[in-house]
């Protein structure tokens, strides 16, 4: 028996470590991908693992289900895209507003050089993309390679150890949260379906009421979980993406409960949701001519867009903050590692993947935009590595 409680507190301690490092959530949704894209074409004629997530509980083909008054998602990947990642969002948002009351955002002189490389880093691959596919119908496609993956863009930075300084990972933090944000407010413009006005109008009246009760500084409990639900419930059916829902309440949490809600949320979004959402939309069936099919216009822009379109959209903006003494480069860290931080920015990874799932709502084009951006991703943490091992001998 005592060697057992030994083995067992051993593994305890173990996993708690394997949590807690920033590595291992990177390590987490490439093993989910690996597995996911294996199980889907492990036999060219067997597609079982990949209708397994669009199985719809009332055999019909709609992603909505109709159960008395109520209108619910239908199928795995709608409860996964729709209602997990709504988690997801909610998180990002407890992140965001973090560091705008009392983090690296907190102040205008120590966000301005994120805050606009950021920007930069949105627009330049966006411009990038539109110009391969201007004139085509892949045009609604322009906001997948915009988006930063913070996990592994972080998890690849902790690999490099020393060789970025800490202030360059604050930057990269405040950077992607940024770029998150970005994403948020495109996908919440520009990706939603007809307007819903009247549950439009009940969101609207739940968020008054969520700003009430934190503005009363009521007992953060039960029923603004359940507020928030409803909230979720509403956006759903709004024609606004579900996922925005999770922001929303974000910002109606108390600022003294932000932290402690981080880390209650932070295993359960990044070991279990991450890697079920990666499991569910990475399952994507490898034709026999994938070069032929990946030679479009807008896988090309995808690539372009983010390999090249990140890192430059970043630098410059950051060169013309430098240059006309607007801001200064993050403590210790020098134009070859700022360059670096742009190469990492380019892993698209989760917010792109789920991008091209609301740009694209053919299969064929969706599986196209995804292997794109598995790609550009898996480049952009190569290239991004073996820059801060070797680029510093060029400067």
């Amino acid at each position: 028996m005592p060697l057992f409680y030994f083995i067992k507190n051993k593994l305890i301690v173990s996993l708690k470590e394997f949590m807690h490092d920033s590595r291992s959530i990177g390590i987490i949704l490439l093993s989910a991908t690996a597995i996911s894209l294996l199980l889907t074409n492990i036999s060219v004629s067997s597609t079982w693992y990949q209708h397994f997530w669009e199985l719809s509980f009332d055999g019909s083909n709609n992603h909505h289900i109709h159960i008395g008054f109520f209108n619910l998602p239908n199928t795995l990947l709608t409860i996964i895209n729709d209602f997990m990642m709504a988690i997801f969002f909610f998180l990002a948002g407890l992140e965001i507003k973090r560091e705008l009351t009392h983090g690296e955002l907190s102040s205008f002189k120590q966000s301005l050089l994120p805050i606009v490389a950021a920007i930069g880093g949105m627009i330049v691959p966006a411009i990038i993309y539109t110009q391969f596919n201007k004139g085509t119908p892949f045009m609604h496609g322009w906001a997948v390679p915009m988006a930063t993956d913070i996990a592994f863009t972080l998890g690849v930075a902790s690999l490099l150890g020393k060789r970025i300084p800490i202030s360059l990972k604050i930057f990269i933090t405040a950077l992607a949260i940024i770029d998150d944000l970005g994403a948020i407010i495109v996908i919440a413009l520009f990706y939603g379906d007809q307007l819903q006005l009247m549950y439009l109008l009940l969101a609207l009246i739940i968020v008054v009421v969520l700003w009430f009760l934190n503005k009363k500084k009521n007992h953060f409990g039960w029923l603004n979980w359940l507020l928030g639900l409803l909230l979720w419930y509403m956006m759903f059916n709004s024609g606004i993406h579900a996922t925005i829902a999770g922001v929303i309440f974000a910002f109606t949490v108390p600022v003294n409960k932000l932290s402690s809600l981080e880390l209650k949320f932070h295993p359960y979004v990044y070991f279990i949701i991450m890697p079920i959402f990666a499991l569910a939309n990475t399952a994507i069936v490898f034709p026999e001519n994938s070069f032929q099919l990946l030679n479009t216009t807008y896988s090309w822009g995808i690539f372009f867009g983010l390999l090249f379109g990140k890192p430059i959209g970043i630098v410059l903006a950051c060169y013309v903050m430098v240059k006309n003494q607007f801001a200064k480069l993050p403590l210790s860290t020098n134009w070859h590692q700022l360059i670096g931080a742009g190469i990492l920015a380019a892993i698209g990874f989760t917010m792109s993947i789920f991008i091209s799932t609301l740009a694209f709502k053919n299969n064929l084009e969706q599986d196209i935009a995804k292997i794109a951006v598995l790609i550009t991703s898996f480049l952009a943490i190569i290239i991004g590595y073996i820059w801060f091992i070797y680029a510093k001998k060029l400067f």
